[in-house]
């Protein structure tokens, strides 16, 4: 009698805010692999069961906490709220990332803790192989598709966003006429596209890809959220970069674009 095949290793769930984590967790078990969650207090949604929860900074705990498990490879998925990250309590492995940071920018900062909890023997990973049907693709997302002066403003946002993304800066630029109106920094891409409406309704949102992106973690990301802040704002249109943003609760997205009769189109 001969033994069958191992099961696969268990895989670590860095959780943060927002509905990728939850998303991410059903892939992760329709495809059969079990999950070590690992979640942030005052962050990730208290729905996602969590073998621990930790507060901003507590490296050391994370990698704890998987190693028990066995986990060698974890994923981060979601964001943390960036004020919160002048708020940081870390403890010894925290420190040992945070002395490292060039930068409080998305990129500098998620490539220290990467580096910290790969040194203490958990490899982070690319998220995005294990939910390929997320992915955006080209083409309209729903019924409507962007006008040629809609497409226009989507080719100057995404030539912005993308000179931006190299500078670490936000992922979301909002045009109207060929004319930038707003750009995201710490406040958000809700905050930001409310800023943009507001200046000028009618406005088409753009999210993007930075150039120096690490697929591991921060990837662009819209859902349904994204359509109502456009709704709010005034907005006319989304164009997200395809290949390289997700796209959550596609579905559901869809139709609340159609309601309100927004194009959300992958550029």
């Amino acid at each position: 009698m001969t033994d069958g095949p191992l099961p696969p290793a268990p895989v670590g769930l860095i959780a943060g805010s927002g509905r990728l984590p939850i998303l991410f967790a059903e892939a992760a078990g329709r495809a059969g692999r079990r999950l070590i969650v690992v979640a942030h207090e005052g962050e990730t949604d208290p729905a996602l069961p969590a073998a621990a929860w930790v507060r901003l900074g507590q490296l050391g705990r994370i990698v704890e906490v998987l190693r028990e498990a066995g986990v060698a490879e974890a994923v981060f998925c979601g964001g943390i709220r960036k004020p919160r990250l002048f708020d940081v309590r870390p403890d010894w492995l925290g420190l040992k990332a945070l002395s490292r940071m060039r930068s409080f920018g998305d990129d500098a900062a998620l490539r220290a803790i990467a580096l910290a909890l790969e040194e203490e023997g958990v490899r982070i990973v690319s998220p995005m192989p294990f939910v390929p049907e997320l992915v955006a693709s080209l083409g309209a997302l729903g019924k409507r598709r962007l006008t040629d002066e809609q497409r226009a403003d989507a080719a100057v946002g995404l030539a912005a966003a993308r000179a931006l993304g190299g500078a670490d800066i936000g992922q979301t630029v909002v045009v109207k006429r060929g004319v930038v109106l707003a750009v995201e920094a710490v406040e958000g891409t809700d905050a930001c596209i409310a800023r943009g409406g507001a200046l000028g309704k009618g406005a088409v949102v753009v999210k993007a890809r930075k150039p120096q992106q690490d697929d591991r973690f921060d990837a662009p990301a819209v859902g349904p959220r994204t359509v109502a802040a456009l709704v709010a704002a005034g907005c006319s249109a989304l164009a997200i970069e395809a290949g390289a943003a997700l796209v959550l609760d596609r579905v559901e997205m869809a139709a609340a674009a159609d309601r309100a009769g927004l194009a959300v189109e992958g550029i």
